[in-house]
């Protein structure tokens, strides 16, 4: 055994729901349920920037109850509400803390580099190592959030990814095998790279044909018939929000569905332009 942690059964199919880092290099996953008995799990798609990971077993030989549609609207949650974490903290296996709901909007680092878990619930419910990837409930028993992280060398400060965050992904993940981002139809450059050419906003690499963002004349890096760089344009801002990194782009979209409209401005050839761009599916 290399490492443990919790999760939670999601559905009669036999889906499980757990944190990314928590199974993340793992090539044998075991899961054991309330029944006693041990599964061999199946991992059926990870979304490490939400700290998200779906694994399955096969359920045919046991009757525990999943989560179903025991899931609260995260969105009308408040604070000073009930908390309930559920885990195994150090391997004590079903053990149960009882805390508040201390702070919502938390923005919290996930396991990629450079990009943040925005919405999470703060709660002072006792979370400890091996509480990861729990269930978060609220006093009638929904779901609320998922356990996540705790605040290093702090008693009380605990950070669970909300509830409509995890519904919205996982069901995702079971019905396409991964999560999927919204967008305009553009790839950019690494944020460090962008800043070696002094560039303040995303600095679009390139521009898929046919794309929203083609459509609207967004145009991409290339190079000239000397082999110059001709560098692209620069988005700066989406709907009213600056945009200085991925980070900030990546959490706007994350608020956006397929065929909604954004209003990009961008920097095109030293000119400042502003259109209104339709918003697509995009997997990767």
């Amino acid at each position: 055994q290399a490492g443990s942690g919790s999760g939670f059964l999601w559905d009669r199919s036999g889906h499980i729901v757990t944190n990314f880092h928590v199974v993340q290099g793992a090539t044998r996953i075991a899961v054991t349920l309330i029944d006693g008995n041990t599964y061999v799990a199946q991992p059926i798609g990870v979304e490490p920037r939400k700290d998200l990971a779906v694994l399955k077993i096969d359920l045919r030989s046991t009757n525990v109850t999943p989560f179903g549609n025991k899931v609260a609207n995260s969105a009308e949650l408040l604070v000073g509400q009930k908390a309930i974490a559920i885990g195994n903290p150090y391997g004590l296996d079903h053990t149960l803390t009882v805390g508040t709901v201390s702070a919502l909007g938390r923005s919290m680092p996930s396991i990629v580099e450079g990009i943040t878990i925005r919405d999470m619930i703060q709660t002072d419910a006792p979370i400890n190592p091996g509480n990861s990837g729990g269930p978060l409930l609220d006093s009638r028993g929904l779901l609320i959030g998922m356990n996540t992280s705790i605040l290093r060398d702090s008693t009380g400060i605990g950070f669970a990814v909300p509830s409509n965050t995890i519904n919205r992904i996982v069901n995702q993940i079971i019905k396409y095998g991964q999560s999927v981002q919204s967008g305009i139809g553009i790839v950019i450059f690494e944020d460090h790279i962008a800043r070696r050419f002094r560039v303040e906003g995303v600095l679009v690499r390139q521009v898929d044909e046919g794309s929203p963002a083609d459509e609207v004349g967004i145009q991409g890096t290339a190079f000239d018939q000397f082999g110059r760089i001709l560098l692209g344009d620069v988005i700066v801002s989406i709907d009213g929000e600056r945009i200085a990194n991925y980070d900030d782009m990546y959490n706007i979209f994350d608020d956006k569905n397929p065929g909604d409209y954004v209003e990009v401005v961008f920097q095109q050839n030293g000119d400042e332009r502003t259109e209104l761009v339709r918003v697509v599916a995009i997997t990767e």
